[in-house]
Formats: C-alpha cells, sequence, structure tokens
C-alpha cells in the first residue's frame, strides 16, 4: 500500500529519533506537525462560534482564535493552515465554497458538519418555544432527514474532500450532547425534552461515524470530552439560551473548545 505524503512524514519523524513511542512530552508531540498542511472545514462548531475572540476579517463566518482548529495550530506550527469553516454552514457550503482551501499538498483536514442541515436551529427553537409536545415532534423530523437525506450529503462532502485531498488524513468531528439529565437546571425545557434533543445528537452522530469511516475518515466523538460539563452542570461548557445573543446560543464556550474540542483533535491527528 502506498503511504500518504502525512504518513510517510510521521515515519521518517519517528525514525530520525525527533519523537519518543513513549513518554513523549507534550512540546516533542507538538513537532509532529512541522512539514504538515492544515485545513479546517466546517460549520459553527469549527468556525468557534461562542468562543469570542472572533477575526474581524472573517465576517459572518465569525471565526475565533479560541476555535480547536485555531489553538491547534498555534500550539502545533503546521506548514501552513488554512481556516475555512464559517458559522451556518451546511453541506452543500462546505463542497461549495469551503473545499476551494484544498490541494494535493493539504495533509490534515478536520470538518464538523450536519447539524445545520439536520435543523439544529429550528429544532432549538422550536424546542424552548413551542413546549414539550412540539420539540419531540421537531425531534422526530431531524431524526428522519439523519435517516433519507443526510447520509448522501455527507457523502458529497467527503467525495469532495478526497477528489481535492487525495492523500489527506481526515478527521470527522461530532456535537456534544447539550444537556445534563436530571442536572441543576430548575427551569426551561423539560427533562423529556432534554433527553430528546440529546439523543437527537446522538443520533446525528452516529450517522456521521457511519459515513466517515466508510469513506476511510476518522470519526472523533466529543460527547465524552463534554460530559459533566453540559447545560445544567455547575461548569458548563456550552452557552445555555441566551436572549441577548442567541447565535452564541448551545455553541461551545473558550472552555469548550479548549478543553472538549481540542484535546479529541489532538488524539485524533
Amino acid at each position: 500500500m502506498k503511504l500518504s505524503r502525512f504518513a510517510a512524514f510521521s515515519t521518517s519523524f519517528v525514525l530520525a529519533g525527533a519523537l519518543a513511542l513513549t513518554g513523549a512530552s507534550a512540546a516533542s508531540a507538538d513537532q509532529k506537525a512541522q512539514g504538515v498542511d492544515y485545513v479546517a472545514l466546517g460549520d459553527s462548531y469549527s468556525s468557534g462560534v461562542g468562543a469570542g475572540s472572533y477575526d474581524g476579517s472573517s465576517g459572518n463566518c465569525k471565526r475565533s482564535t479560541k476555535a480547536y482548529p485555531a489553538l491547534w495550530a498555534a500550539r502545533s506550527a503546521p506548514t501552513s493552515f488554512a481556516f475555512a469553516a464559517c458559522s451556518g454552514a451546511r453541506t452543500g457550503d462546505v463542497t461549495g465554497s469551503q473545499l476551494t482551501a484544498l490541494s494535493a499538498a493539504t495533509d490534515l483536514v478536520s470538518i464538523t458538519v450536519g447539524g445545520n442541515d439536520a435543523g439544529f436551529a429550528d429544532v432549538m427553537t422550536t424546542c424552548v418555544l413551542q413546549g414539550e409536545s412540539a420539540c419531540i415532534n421537531r425531534v422526530n423530523q431531524a431524526r428522519a432527514y439523519v435517516d433519507s437525506t443526510l447520509p448522501g450529503q455527507l457523502d458529497s462532502v467527503y467525495n469532495g474532500i478526497r477528489a481535492k485531498a487525495p492523500s489527506a488524513r481526515v478527521v470527522v468531528l461530532g456535537y456534544p450532547r447539550f444537556y445534563k439529565i436530571g442536572g441543576t437546571c430548575s427551569v426551561g425545557l423539560s427533562e423529556k425534552s432534554r433527553t430528546a434533543i440529546n439523543s437527537a445528537a446522538d443520533y446525528l452522530n452516529t450517522a456521521t461515524a457511519k459515513r466517515a469511516a466508510d469513506h476511510g475518515y476518522t470519526f472523533a466523538g466529543v460527547a465524552s470530552a463534554f460530559s459533566g460539563h453540559e447545560i445544567c452542570t455547575p461548569a458548563p461548557w456550552l452557552h445555555s439560551l441566551n436572549w441577548g445573543n442567541i447565535g452564541e446560543s448551545y455553541h461551545p464556550t473558550a472552555t469548550g473548545q479548549s478543553g472538549g474540542y481540542l484535546p479529541v483533535m489532538d488524539s485524533a491527528a
């Protein structure tokens, strides 16, 4: 089997003795990224909505210097870093505009996508404003969409990535569960609604993981990383509903990016 450029680089790096196989320090581990061309694609969970510190030049895409791709690049010092993720992006936005950041030289790609296609924002709006029954119905509609339509849309994205960056390692990151069931929240959504929303996140992650695996990509779930830091815990890493800044609601905080997503990216990349 022909080694990818990323795999060949990693092998030569180890043979050169620059990284010990065991007990490697964080600093030496980061050195593996030198010589790697990294591209971050996807939606608001990758652009960093909710983390603050937005790059003004990114406009409505709201790319944050505290998002996991920017944090990983700042620490790991890849040869190049293209930050193409954009708030609100759907699969069609990725294939329509973000894939231009890729090339045959790309070694590493990360992406979160699919939540907007499945109607994440509308699900949460319905659940907050229309009550439990409407919430459950809207969640079920989203699950049906994940069954019927989303797999083909993800295939289009993953095929497009492979076509543009045939040798790249591709890390597909998932979404966290939003709520701690039986947690500290005393007002707001019912426990039944919260449970349905969490179940829908798991359902989306399972479908995404299947499509990623079928394309030979690495799926990196983050639910475990966020465990104990969901909404309705004493130290949440996700914004709850914020009427003053609706766009940041239900997105990771800066700590959610650095403490939740970044370690998962480290392990997968």
